[in-house]
């Protein structure tokens, strides 16, 4: 699915005519590099609860790592993926590439917060007994150091710090796999309740 934007400087200009010819040039001339275009598939989401009924929650998750149940769309669409689970870990990983770039060129934090989140929110998941769900109640994210798309393959290792029957708190770890450093850490309080 390939889709073009144009300049919102540039749209603005040409509605309204108030920009000066020389503004619009130089937005012409900075808007005008070569498109890529970037598709993909996802698994269709299955809206069933009923497909985890009786599950623990770390049945479901190594459900999703076998490939016997679809991945959420969301690791489709940002290019990561849940490697490993056991009770109270999680490891997802990913590539950054320049699609997921800022405008200052580093991969947007956008990306590695959600790959972090994701790791924290399946940690979580992999303690949980069968008919118990979360949801996140805070999320606060550290970035460390810079990631380009020359990073190489990045690891987001989540661990759940202590679980009680209402309450999580869980920490992850945004590491290179190459080069072994720390890009980003993150911790987050989870909500535990019955589902319904």
């Amino acid at each position: 699915m390939s889709q073009t934007k144009p300049s919102p400087v540039a749209a603005t200009t040409a509605a309204t005519g108030t920009a000066s010819a020389a503004a619009a040039a130089t937005v012409t001339a900075a808007g005008s590099g070569a498109r890529q275009s970037r598709t993909y598939s996802y698994a269709v989401p299955v809206r069933d609860p009923a497909r985890w009924k009786g599950l623990s929650g770390l049945e479901a998750m190594q459900r999703l790592i076998c490939g016997e149940a679809a991945a959420p769309p969301i690791t489709d669409t940002l290019a990561f993926a849940l490697v490993e689970i056991e009770p109270g870990r999680a490891v997802f990983e990913g590539d950054p590439a320049e699609w997921m770039e800022n405008p200052l060129g580093t991969i947007h934090g956008g990306w590695i917060s959600t790959m972090l989140d994701s790791s924290l929110g399946c940690a979580v998941h992999s303690t949980l007994a069968a008919g118990m769900t979360y949801t996140s109640a805070t999320l606060e994210v550290k970035f460390i150091r810079a990631i380009l798309p020359s990073t190489g393959r990045v690891r987001a290792e989540a661990r759940v710090i202590n679980a009680g029957s209402r309450l999580a708190v869980v920490e992850s770890k945004l590491t290179g796999i190459a080069d072994g450093k720390v890009y980003a850490t993150a911790t987050s309080t989870c909500l535990i309740f019955e589902a319904r």
